[in-house]
Parts: structure tokens; C-alpha cells; sequence
């Protein structure tokens, strides 16, 4: 009697269920049904009203309709997605339980009412089930999302160098050499043998995040291997040397930034830049870009007039005092100039070491003006950019450009976007345009032609242009080529006409030889946040690519205007086709659905939907397809690789009587106040109200392009949710990063960059993932690989301390990975000085 009173309460429970479920999905349903959405869910949820009724009223009719529930989302889910599996598994799996239940005995066996023969069948849910098992085990093994594919043999096989005149076993700049191209020639490390890495030292900064530090700090750091040392920076512009084969620290130098300014939006160090003069003298003489201390070819008065507080004459330099240089930027907008051998200040260069590039700002606003990435170091000239608050005002610092005698620190030229034409320095008491365009990330230099290339961003704020400057349109989202030697500007290529979507130029461009039926032409390769990868004619600008221009969408924002058209690379990663109702995604069907009506409110009209206050989907979002991290090319072989990322955005504009947003958010996420304009905005993932991205995955890829044809041939999901899913489950999503790869000689990718904390390997030919490491922390950064000058082993380093405003862990390891050594003294592993 007992077992029979827990049974109908089971039916009874279970009924309830159905109808809660059923109202929740026909209330949020009918509500998409408005918004011109699917009728599916407003059905299924009241077949599950009706189905709960008939659960408590004990009728062998709710295993009927349950079937049909079943069914029907079933042939709906396939309509909708065809196989594809993790589209699949939120529209069908929670179903499928439920339906286990009904069938089960304390269940089915009280559904007697309008079974006159007391049969008791389940036969027809256990059909359903069935036929959804069958539908999940051919999406399970179903794959749209893998290119599968393999670089040509002819290409693998190619023989070579990269051109840029930097030995094999070195790593002197940014992406290894001024051309940017991130390839490592050394060839110990192979597919046959990456899988015996081992970690040969790690190294501890003992630089932490502080408590007034913005939310947005961030470990990005790319090594350099010059001089007998590694170089590195943390996120406070800290400066370490490294013994390259025990990660023993040789010395520290502190800049000692002001940490307690909570108007700094980033706290970031890309890197440092190197320079030796020994090596220029060396080589042959540069052609294009000698100008040492020539005042006459650069324009320059006799006089200095850059320091802060008094430079030193350029006829008192004795540059042997410090012939090894590292130039690392601050956050305090600063470039320090430090002796690469013992770590101290260069006093003769600047003022005691030190150039402020405040100088001819008309806002000197701490925090607002941040060098975030190294300058470009030449034979006669230091070149260097910096970063400003991005959204916060129409009056922030100019992002002028500026060339500084590298053995002085004397200014030579400065090109401001928003005044091309005068490059000769300000007079004193004179100010550079404020918030004119300027770029953050990392440039290249091709010294033969005596060119700088410069990744342009947006003239601030990025969301509303109806007041921008009309001279620096141009170079909004652009790559623009100046002279070394003078700064004069050569040539410009925009990506973006009137950037509405902060859709700059973000990954340093890269320099190459490329192979054509025509012979090599030099080119330039630069990399978009929209995904269109241009290649172009760096002698002249001229597109090797076509780029067409396309019609976009319409309709900007009140007082603004939304360019007609836009280039469109032929050799692009965006997306195939725009997003729609049926790719919004959740870990279930009522995640979903609030997905779906999500969806629906947004205004969408494809890629370039202009900002607006409905609120706009982005997508590709703001996050960039190819961010900072940019592309890796591998010179001999001419092949690309990137890790594309694919998460949509909604950017929303709010009119300032509306609202109450004020600066200094530390982030450049979350309510953005626009200050001098119309509107502030806010920006944001589109995400779930879990908080997972709303459109299904995959959301990033690791992938190769064979530059001789312009097309991909191989494309794979990377990453898991391991780190960022409620329950540490190693699903192979295909997850965001943030970073980027490298090649080597040994036709091996190394990238870490991934959301979860893995360091891994993949074969050059196919993409196929060959090692992975678990990291200590976050590995939002770029490796390097190097060979040492004592024993010939080759290492692969990378940075695992973690990114602010991507919310993984935070750390302070650099890592050291190499193959075990072979008739060599292993080196002890090492840790940070006491």
C-alpha cells in the first residue's frame, strides 16, 4: 500500500514538472512567436501542459503525446541544425531524460486510465528514444565544423630562410625580427619527436595583480633571445634578464610605474624591443633609412626638443657607453632605455633614460596615454606608438607617431594622422591634434626599403564617428606605410571605412617574400578583428589579393553615417553565412530560448550592422576574429596560421540624458560613457543568462592558409571548456583565444592562447594537435622558441599568467619546454631570485 501511495506521488510530481516546464517554454514561446521567432517551443510547451495533466489524471494517453513530443523535436532539431552534434545536445537531451523516466515502472505502470486491456504500453516513447539515440549517435559522428586537409608536399618540402637576416637561434624583436613573422627557424623539434617536451625550468616574476590594478591587466608578454638573455616585461613594466638555459635571473630593473592610478583601462606589456649596434655594424649599411642625426632629411631643428625635462645634446652621445640596448615602454607613458648587459639606466639617452611621450599633449590625464606594445627598433631611428582609453571621451591624447634618434632619444619626426602632412617636430608651446587615430599594437619594418608599417585603431570613441576628424578618416582601421627616415607617409590601405565596430588592425603585420606565377614580391600580410586577411605590394600598397568593395548595411545612429561599402578580401575567415534564430545555442532548451528572443530584439543585418539603441549584433564581435595575436606566417614554406575566433557582440547606444555612465571602468566591456558625443554605449558578449556564449560553438580554431594559392587547407576546432564550464569537463568545443601561434624550421605550430590552460603542439602539414601541457595559469601570450649558444638545444617559452578581462587564472610562470637532453648537461630547473 505503501509502495503504491510513493508511486502515484511520483506521477503526481512528475505531472507537475511537465506542466512548469510547459509554461515556462509557452510563456517565453509566445513571447518569440511576437518577435517573429519559432513556434516551436509555445507547441512544446503546451503539449507539455496537456501531457502533465494527463500524467496526474494517470491516462495512458501523456506517453502517447510524450512520444510525439519527442518525435517532433526530433525531425525539427534536424530541420533546424541538420547533425551537427552540440546543436543537437541543448535541443533534444533534455527530452530524451525525461522520456527515460515516463518509461520507467513506477511511472509507466500507473498509467492505467483508457487502457481497458491493462496492457500498459511504452512501446511508443521507447520508439522515440530510439529515434532520438539514432539522430545523437549520427550527429556524435557527424563533423561541418573540421577542414581537413594537409599543406601541399611541394611546399613542405621547400628549402630557404626567412629573409631576415637574424641568426637561426635568436629571437630579437617582437615576432622574432622586425618583418613580424614569428618563425623560428631551428628544426630539433619535430612531428616525430615534439611529443617527448618535457619542462626544462620555469621561472616566477613575483609580479602580481594589485588591488587598484584595472580589471583589464593582463600577462601578454612575447620573450626576446639576444645577447646571451632572455628579455621579458610583466603587466607593471618591469624588466627581467634571464640566463636562457636555467631561467636564473640575471637582472631586474623597476620602473616603478604609479600602481595606484584607477584610470588606467589596460595594464599590459606586450614586450621590449631590442637593439645592438654592433650588429648594424656588421652588416652592410642600410640604404633607406640612414639618417642617424640628420636634422636636414628629417626635417628636424638643430635643437632637441622632445625631452621632458631636458635632453642631452646630440655632438655630447657617446653611444659606447651603452651599445646593447633594451627599450621597454610604461604604462605611465614612458620609454626607458636600459643597458641589455647589467640592467641599468642609459642616461644618455632622452632625459637619464627616460623619453615622456606627454610631450606636445594637450591631455596628460594619467593612465590615458599607454604604450602597451614595443616601439620598432632600426639602425638610426626608434619608432613608437601607444595606446589611449578607448570610448571614454572625444578628448583624449593624439595618437601621433613618433621617430626618435636611437642613440639620443632626440625626436626627429612625428606623423599624427589627423595633420599627415607635417612631420617636422612641434615647436615648443605647440600640441598634436587630441584623440586623432593611433595604433596599439606591434608595427614592422622593412629597413632594405626603409619602411615602417604601422597597425592603425580608431579614432576614439569607436561606437559614434559623427564628429571624428575628417583628415584622419582614412587612417581609421588602416595599415599605413611611413618612411623611416622622416616620417613621411608612403602609402595606406584602409580596412575598414569609417569604423563604427572597433574593428582595427590589431596583430602586427607581416613581412614576406611571397612565391606568384610572377616571380617573389614582397608583401605585407595583415590581419583583421573582421576577419579579411589583406595581402598587399608593401613597396607600394597596391593589393596582391583583390578587395573588392561590397555594399553593407545602412542606418547609423543619429548624427553619424555608415560608409556604403567596405573591402572585401578575397582571403578571409569570416563566417559563411550571417547568424540566425536557429544558431543560438544554451546548455538547454530554456537556455536557449532566451537566446532565441535575445536574438530577435537585436537589430541584424549581416556584418557591419551599424551600432544603434535597439541594441546591435556584432558579429564578428568586437572581441576581433584576429586580434592582437594577429597571424604567423612561415616564410619558407608559405604558409600562414591563425587562430580564428568567433563570438558575436551587442553593442548598444544609450543617449546621455538616458543614462549615467562615467570613465574609468578598467575594462573595455561594460558601460562606456562616449563622453562628447551623443551617446554612451554599452558592450557586451552575447551571452546566455548562464553566461556562455549564446550562438553555438565551435567559437575558435587553429588554421593554415597556403599563401601560393590564398586558400585554407586545414581548419580545426582548439580548445576546451574545461576551465570556464560549471563542471570541469574537457569538452572539445573549439574555444576562444587570445594570443597567437608561431611555426618553426621543424615544421611544428606551437600556441597557448586558449581560454582553457593548455600549452599545445600541432603538425604543421595537417593541423593535427601533436602535444599539450597543463599550465599553471592563464596562457594568454605569445611563445617564442630559441636555441642556446652553450649547448644547441632548442627551447619553446611561453608566458602563463593569466588575462584581467578574460577572467582566467592569473599567474607569473614563464616555462621553458625542451626534448630531453641528449649528450648535454640538463640544466637544474629554476625558480625566481630570493
Amino acid at each position: 500500500m505503501a509502495k503504491t501511495s510513493r508511486s502515484g506521488a511520483w506521477l503526481w510530481v512528475t505531472g507537475l514538472v511537465f506542466i512548469v516546464l510547459g509554461l515556462v517554454l509557452a510563456v517565453g514561446g509566445g513571447w518569440l512567436v511576437s518577435l517573429g521567432g519559432s513556434w516551436y517551443y509555445l507547441i512544446i510547451g503546451l503539449a507539455l501542459i496537456v501531457d502533465g495533466y494527463l500524467l496526474i489524471g494517470a491516462r495512458r494517453a501523456a506517453l502517447w503525446l510524450y512520444a510525439l513530443i519527442l518525435l517532433g523535436t526530433a525531425i525539427w532539431s534536424v530541420l533546424e541544425v541538420r547533425f551537427d552534434w552540440w546543436q543537437l545536445v541543448p535541443r533534444m537531451a533534455v527530452w530524451f531524460v525525461l522520456g527515460l523516466w515516463l518509461v520507467m515502472p513506477w511511472i509507466s505502470r500507473r498509467l492505467v486510465v483508457g487502457d481497458p486491456h491493462g496492457q500498459r504500453r511504452t512501446w511508443p516513447v521507447w520508439l522515440a528514444l530510439v529515434v532520438s539515440l539514432v539522430v545523437g549517435v549520427v550527429g556524435y559522428f557527424t563533423d561541418y565544423h573540421t577542414l581537413a586537409g594537409s599543406v601541399p608536399e611541394a611546399n613542405m618540402a621547400a628549402l630557404g630562410t626567412d629573409g631576415s637576416g637574424v641568426p637561426p637561434g635568436e629571437w630579437v624583436a617582437y615576432g622574432r625580427s622586425g618583418l613580424g613573422q614569428r618563425y623560428a627557424p631551428a628544426a630539433q623539434i619535430t612531428p616525430a619527436n615534439v611529443g617527448q617536451l618535457k619542462e626544462a625550468w620555469t621561472f616566477h616574476t613575483r609580479d602580481f595583480r594589485g588591488p587598484t590594478d584595472p580589471f583589464e591587466i593582463a600577462n601578454e608578454v612575447t620573450p626576446l633571445k639576444a645577447n646571451g638573455k632572455l628579455y621579458i616585461c610583466t603587466a607593471h613594466n618591469i624588466v627581467i634578464a634571464l640566463d636562457p638555459d636555467t631561467g636564473k635571473e640575471l637582472w631586474r630593473f623597476d620602473p616603478k610605474i604609479n600602481r595606484d592610478a584607477k584610470t588606467y583601462q589596460h595594464m599590459i606589456c606586450r614586450g621590449v624591443a631590442y637593439y645592438d649596434s654592433g650588429s648594424y655594424a656588421a652588416a652592410a649599411p642600410a640604404t633607406a633609412a640612414s639618417v642617424a642625426t640628420k636634422p636636414a632629411a628629417s626635417g628636424a631643428p638643430d635643437k632637441p626638443v622632445m625631452a621632458t625635462r631636458g635632453a642631452v645634446p646630440a655632438d655630447a652621445i657617446h653611444f659606447d657607453s651603452c651599445p646593447r640596448r633594451i627599450f621597454a615602454p610604461t604604462a605611465d607613458a614612458t620609454i626607458v632605455s636600459i643597458n641589455a648587459d647589467n640592467g641599468q639606466l642609459c642616461t644618455d639617452f632622452g632625459d637619464k633614460g627616460v623619453i615622456g611621450l606627454y610631450q606636445g599633449m594637450s591631455m596628460t590625464q594619467r593612465g590615458f596615454l599607454n604604450p602597451t606594445s614595443p616601439p620598432v627598433v632600426t639602425q638610426h631611428v626608434l619608432i613608437v606608438s601607444a595606446a589611449v582609453t578607448d570610448n571614454d571621451s572625444t578628448h583624449e591624447p593624439s595618437g601621433v607617431i613618433r621617430g626618435y634618434d636611437i642613440d639620443s632619444g632626440r625626436l626627429l619626426w612625428n606623423w599624427d594622422s589627423a595633420n599627415p602632412d607635417e612631420t617636422a617636430p612641434l615647436a615648443p608651446g605647440q600640441f598634436y591634434k587630441h584623440n586623432s587615430p593611433n595604433s596599439w599594437s606591434v608595427s614592422s619594418v622593412d629597413e632594405k626599403l626603409g619602411m615602417v608599417y604601422i597597425p592603425m585603431g580608431n579614432q576614439t570613441p569607436d561606437m559614434w564617428g559623427g564628429n571624428r576628424y575628417p583628415e584622419g578618416e582614412k587612417f581609421n582601421s588602416s595599415i599605413v606605410a611611413l618612411d623611416i627616415a622622416t616620417g613621411k607617409l608612403r602609402w595606406v590601405f584602409q580596412t575598414v571605412h569609417h569604423d563604427l565596430w572597433d574593428m582595427d588592425v590589431g596583430g602586427q603585420p607581416n613581412l614576406m617574400d611571397l612565391d606568384t606565377p610572377q616571380g617573389k614580391v614582397p608583401v605585407v600580410i595583415a590581419s583583421t578583428k573582421r576577419a579579411d586577411i589583406y595581402v598587399i605590394d608593401r613597396r607600394d600598397g597596391k593589393l596582391v589579393v583583390p578587395a573588392p568593395e561590397q555594399p553593407v548595411p545602412q542606418g547609423a545612429a543619429e548624427g553619424d553615417y555608415s560608409a556604403p561599402t567596405q573591402p572585401f578580401s578575397a582571403l578571409s575567415f569570416k563566417p559563411e553565412r550571417r547568424l540566425r534564430e536557429s544558431d543560438m545555442w544554451g546548455t538547454n532548451p530554456f537556455d536557449q530560448l532566451m537566446c532565441r528572443i535575445l536574438f530577435k530584439q537585436l537589430r541584424y543585418d549581416g556584418i557591419f550592422t551599424p551600432p544603434s539603441e535597439q541594441g546591435s549584433l556584432i558579429y564578428p564581435g568586437n572581441y576581433g576574429v584576429f586580434d592582437w595575436g594577429g597571424v604567423a606566417v612561415d616564410p619558407v614554406r608559405q604558409v600562414l596560421v591563425g587562430n580564428p575566433n568567433y563570438v558575436a557582440f551587442v553593442s548598444r547606444l544609450h543617449r546621455r540624458d538616458t543614462i549615467d555612465a562615467k570613465g574609468g571602468t578598467g575594462s573595455e566591456q561594460g558601460l562606456q560613457p562616449m563622453t562628447g558625443t551623443p551617446f554612451a554605449v554599452d558592450l557586451h558578449p552575447l551571452l546566455s543568462p548562464l553566461g556562455i556564449p549564446c550562438q553555438a560553438p565551435p567559437w575558435g580554431y587553429v588554421a593554415a592558409v597556403d599563401l601560393k594559392t590564398m586558400q585554407k587547407v586545414w581548419m580545426h576546432r582548439n580548445g576546451t571548456v574545461i576551465d570556464n564550464a560549471p563542471l570541469p569537463i574537457p569538452l572539445p568545443l573549439g574555444v576562444p583565444s587570445l594570443g597567437g601561434a608561431i611555426t618553426t624550421g621543424g615544421g611544428v605550430v606551437f600556441m597557448s592562447a586558449t581560454l582553457d590552460y593548455y600549452f599545445r603542439a600541432y603538425d604543421l602539414r595537417t593541423g593535427n594537435k601533436l602535444w599539450e601541457v597543463r599550465l599553471p595559469a592563464g596562457g594568454q601570450a605569445i611563445p617564442m622558441s630559441y636555441v642556446s649558444d652553450k649547448t644547441g638545444r632548442q627551447y619553446v617559452v611561453l608566458m602563463a599568467g593569466g588575462h584581467g578581462s578574460l577572467g582566467t587564472k592569473m599567474g607569473d610562470s614563464l616555462i621553458a619546454y625542451a626534448l630531453p637532453s641528449s649528450g648535454t648537461t640538463q640544466p637544474a630547473p629554476a625558480q625566481s631570485a630570493p
